[in-house]
């Protein structure tokens, strides 16, 4: 299953955050050079201001050692040139102007606290793809009811103000990026048409609900581990938020003040050291990606498979986590995916993929994928998983391949032999789609705790069924399937008495909402 939504509703260019990174040795590739369609307009705005220097946080004031910088500081290209840009950057998407200042007036790197070690060489021909999921989708997310601080409160001031002109700001803050700094571009996939909004989005929602750090640190942690694998280092933070500053200030300008961009700066500064930190402390026990050889391919139905590989070293993990996952035939285009069963003592990892239209990722996965293919992993993540300190029972609602975590959920259940009741409803559309529904029924079998409730609606009604049984109010909830089942089953399992607190999911949307 894809995480953190679901394959359903994606088109396989999602990955870990952004794209933005300088790989450790930038691929050449013959198609990045290719025009792509022209983007937003970029004369509907003055060009945006350079912000005051970003640094991590715990730098201090002072002369910055040259970190090897994209450009040199006061450089700043003509607005033609960022028209023109905009106009044929891969997506026609754009940025703003505030990287080079930030680089060069920053001391960047992970707190004192926190000593990586030296960055291995690259063990691959294949670059390190661009940063591109757990990005926020389009949903729309609850404004917080209680107090917020003057930061956050200037923070959604601009985002109100830049949401009707939302995929200007997008397209400009790509084509400034890829203006300033060519040698970022080979990081990008060819065809960024999908990708184009996912990082910006990502660091717009971050922003927005800065003051919930109970949910936004665990996030932006995960965040910056999964950076690792595309090559990022410290420096390059400073240089996405210079533009990420420079484009919003492009756009709101009319509410734009030194203010305003104070309080971006601060924003983005905690935003990025979070993300250093967690990438330094992951570097001294884990390497940025691993390599996987694809041992087994089930096709269950025509454009739905089980794919079965084996990793070229330990791959640590929990059940109803995800991990990012690349193929061969599209370099750079990362897409997630549930594990979808518990660690096994073979140290075999399977996922469930669905073929959905357009998707780059998941039809190669089901169409192309044959044994002896080997794939990229990055790091686990997600925290849809089972608190084994506790006997509350478990209700799980997996639709569609949203089935595989919850699989796995069942199967650590078992294997920490508690005897907890564990509820699980499938949903599917059709009984074709309940593909997996065998493999359950025998966990049934195997398991009197365990309940298995298939649920087949032409309209995915699959909360509602929910509602007809219970009670759940000892009962811890897991979620996992596409983000609308996702959205309605939050408020079904809301209705029905279970405490917020108690469902876990790992919708990225729906996890900012809950910091609310």
């Amino acid at each position: 299953m894809d995480a953190p939504t679901t394959t359903s509703s994606d088109d396989g260019t999602s990955g870990g955050g952004g794209g933005w990174f300088t790989p450790r040795r930038p691929p050449k590739r013959p198609e990045d050079g290719h025009p792509q369609p022209p983007g937003a307009d970029a004369h509907q705005a003055p060009e945006g201001r350079r912000p005051a220097s970003i640094r991590p946080l715990g730098r201090p004031e002072g002369p910055v050692p040259a970190a090897e910088p994209f450009a040199e500081p006061g450089e700043r290209p003509s607005d033609e040139a960022v028209n023109e840009a905009a106009a044929g950057s891969a997506d026609g998407s754009a940025s703003s102007s505030a990287e080079e200042r930030i680089l060069a007036a920053a001391s960047v790197g992970p707190s004192p606290a926190v000593q990586p070690r030296p960055t291995p060489p690259p063990v691959t021909q294949s670059a390190p793809p661009p940063v591109v999921k757990d990005s926020v989708t389009q949903a729309s997310v609850a404004k917080p009811s209680r107090p917020v601080s003057p930061d956050a409160a200037l923070v959604q001031r601009t985002m109100a103000e830049i949401g009707p002109v939302a995929d200007q700001v997008t397209s400009y803050f790509y084509a400034l990026l890829f203006t300033r700094h060519p040698d970022l571009r080979p990081m990008f996939p060819a065809a960024m048409d999908a990708q184009r909004d996912r990082l910006l989005k990502a660091l717009l929602t971050a922003a927005e609900h800065i003051d919930h750090t109970d949910v936004l640190v665990s996030y932006l942690k995960n965040l910056g581990r999964g950076h690792r694998k595309y090559g990022t280092r410290p420096e390059h933070y400073p240089a996405v938020g210079e533009c990420l500053i420079g484009s919003l200030s492009r756009y709101a300008s009319a509410i734009w003040d030194e203010e305003t961009e104070a309080a971006w700066v601060r924003t983005y500064t905690t935003i990025s050291q979070v993300m250093i930190d967690a990438a330094a402390e992951d570097e001294l026990r884990a390497p940025a990606w691993w390599f996987a050889e694809v041992v087994s391919h089930d096709l269950r139905t025509p454009d739905i498979a089980v794919v079965t590989v084996r990793p070229d070293q330990p791959y640590p993990f929990l059940a109803g986590q995800y991990t990012s996952l690349e193929t061969p035939w599209w370099p750079r285009i990362w897409r997630h995916y549930s594990f979808a069963s518990a660690p096994r003592s073979d140290g075999l990892l399977s996922f469930h993929v669905k073929a959905v239209p357009a998707g780059w990722v998941s039809n190669a996965l089901v169409h192309h994928a044959r044994p002896g293919d080997v794939l990229r992993l990055g790091p686990p993540g997600g925290s849809m998983t089972v608190d084994h300190t506790t006997d509350s029972g478990l209700l799980c609602l997996g639709g569609g391949t949203g089935i595989a975590p919850i699989k796995a959920l069942v199967e650590d259940v078992a294997e920490h032999g508690r005897r907890r009741p564990v509820e699980v409803f499938y949903g599917a559309r059709t009984d074709h789609d309940l593909y997996d529904i065998d493999t359950m029924l025998r966990l049934q079998q195997s398991h009197p705790w365990l309940s298995v409730r298939p649920v087949v609606d032409q309209r995915a009604q699959l909360p509602d069924a929910v509602r007809e049984y219970g009670p759940w109010n000892e009962y811890d909830a897991y979620l996992s399937g596409p983000p609308g089942m996702i959205r309605s089953g939050m408020d079904a399992l809301r209705d029905v008495g279970i405490p917020e607190a108690r469902i876990r999911h790992d919708s990225v949307e729906e996890l900012v909402v809950a910091g609310d």
